[in-house]
């Protein structure tokens, strides 16, 4: 007959383990107390051992059947196992023996949640809620669940109430800072996270998330001294940097974002996105050859990098080497063919190699995925234009003017080609319509075609408005 012995490995986490594995070496069958199958179901969870502590559990439940906390464990071992139904089980039997157990409900919720059964995850989070001794983490989760239904106002007060009972809830205050993106309420966003640096002056995470609020409202001043705090108080924090960097860029600060977006290679790996912003600063600098040498890094890091290919088109464009920019942007183009900046440089680069059928095509495709670009539809029009193609460019002008009404470049460009066309009342018309629109652009009608300077019927119109 097999006989059972009791042990008492509570004291030692180790050797609880060392006795269960021999037991189940030897198909013997040893008593061990609650304590130990607790130390031993966590030393196979910290193993990434689901399977072993799983199989625990059962040994634990057969000693144990009336101790909840196995059937609690079991359930969210059987979660980590994506086995949701068995999880179900195992909670229900916990609930039998223990009704008052929050971690009950938080993981039913879980489940819930991940299933998107919205409603019924709430009902256990709010649950737990009653139960639990601590609430953060389930006040998070019931935030993130709204999220997911879409509700981004209770998102926002269940994140409030989380950073009310644990204010050092880093997820909470960047999640915060993502519901106020959704809702466009940058003004809010500032007001709280200043409220809350008054009681926790030391959160880099707060005078992380104000510098981006601050960023979004185009304070970039302001957003730069919070990025600062945030580095003060934590030195590696490598986003910091990075966002501070985006906010130089802004102000058009090239050589300081530079050395910030470098500083973030002391606290984390190099990455494509830091190499691409790097290298667009010194494009801006007009300092190509290290610009390019940036992109270059960049897509070497990270082929899909589709600015970076860009990138290195715009270089060799600015050294007038249109066949070789041609060859990056439609690399870039390949990754990303809805960018509607892609096709219009590959319009550009096409047009200066006097590939003119492509390059209108080019350009029809920037005004599908663009209408609203005003250089496009003056591109476009104007290769037509140099072709004795007036009707065409007019008709072109003509919808650019339909897609962008406010547009003066537009009207003064229709003059030009009516003009040309010799439909003069009709170039009156559009005339005034411009001038209406704005009349300080009138010099780009004489830009286009300089011989209306002497055109006195215009230049009386003309000195009408802007006189």
């Amino acid at each position: 007959m097999e006989e059972d012995f009791e042990f008492d490995f509570s004291e030692d986490p180790r050797f609880s383990v060392e006795r269960y594995e021999e037991m189940i070496r030897n198909q013997d069958q040893y008593f061990f107390d609650a304590q130990a199958f607790e130390n031993i179901i966590e030393y196979y969870i910290e193993k990434n051992d689901p399977i072993k502590a799983l199989q625990v559990t059962e040994y634990a439940i057969s000693q144990h059947p009336f101790a909840a906390i196995f059937s609690i464990k079991q359930a969210q071992l059987y979660v980590a196992t994506n086995q949701f139904d068995l999880a179900f089980e195992s909670l229900s039997k916990a609930e039998t023996l223990e009704p008052s157990e929050a971690d009950i409900y938080t993981i039913r919720g879980n489940i819930f949640e991940g299933l998107e059964r919205h409603e019924e995850a709430l009902e256990n989070y709010e649950k737990a809620l009653g139960l639990a001794e601590t609430t953060d983490e389930i006040l998070l989760h019931i935030a993130y669940v709204y999220q997911s239904m879409g509700d981004y106002e209770s998102s926002v007060n269940y994140l409030k109430q989380c950073l009310q009972q644990n204010m050092e809830n880093q997820d909470a205050l960047y999640e915060l800072a993502f519901c106020y993106d959704v809702l466009d309420k940058q003004e809010e966003s500032i007001k709280f996270y200043e409220q809350y640096i008054d009681n926790e002056p030391y959160s880099y995470a707060a005078w992380y998330n104000l510098g981006n609020a601050f960023n979004k409202m185009d304070l970039y001043e302001k957003s730069i001294d919070a990025y600062d705090y945030a580095i003060l108080i934590k030195d590696n924090f490598a986003s910091a940097y990075f966002n501070k960097g985006n906010a130089l860029v802004h102000l058009d600060r090239y050589n300081e974002a530079i050395e910030v977006y470098k500083q973030t290679f002391e606290y984390e790996p190099p990455s494509g996105d830091t190499y691409c912003a790097i290298g667009e600063c010194y494009e801006k600098l007009e300092r190509m050859d290290e610009a390019r040498s940036y992109y270059k890094k960049a897509v070497k890091l990270d082929p899909a990098q589709s600015d970076a290919w860009f990138g290195i088109g715009v270089t060799l464009d600015f050294e007038e080497r249109y066949f070789e920019s041609l060859y990056f942007y439609k690399k870039a183009l390949d990754l990303d063919d809805k960018n509607a900046d892609y096709w219009f440089a590959i319009a550009d680069a096409q047009y200066k190699l006097k590939q003119l059928d492509e390059s209108e095509k080019a350009y029809e495709k920037v005004l599908e995925l663009n209408p609203v670009d005003i250089e496009a539809w003056l591109d476009y029009s104007s290769i037509l234009f140099e072709q004795d193609k007036l009707t065409s460019a007019i008709e072109i002008i003509s919808e650019g003017i339909k897609n962008n009404p406010d547009a003066a470049e537009l009207y003064y460009r229709m003059v030009a080609y009516l003009f040309a066309a010799s439909e003069y009342s009709e170039a009156l018309i559009y005339l005034e319509t411009a001038l209406n629109t704005d009349p300080e652009k009138h010099h780009i009608l004489f830009e286009y075609l300089p011989q209306l300077h002497e055109n006195k019927v215009i230049v009386d119109i003309i000195n009408r408005y802007t006189r």
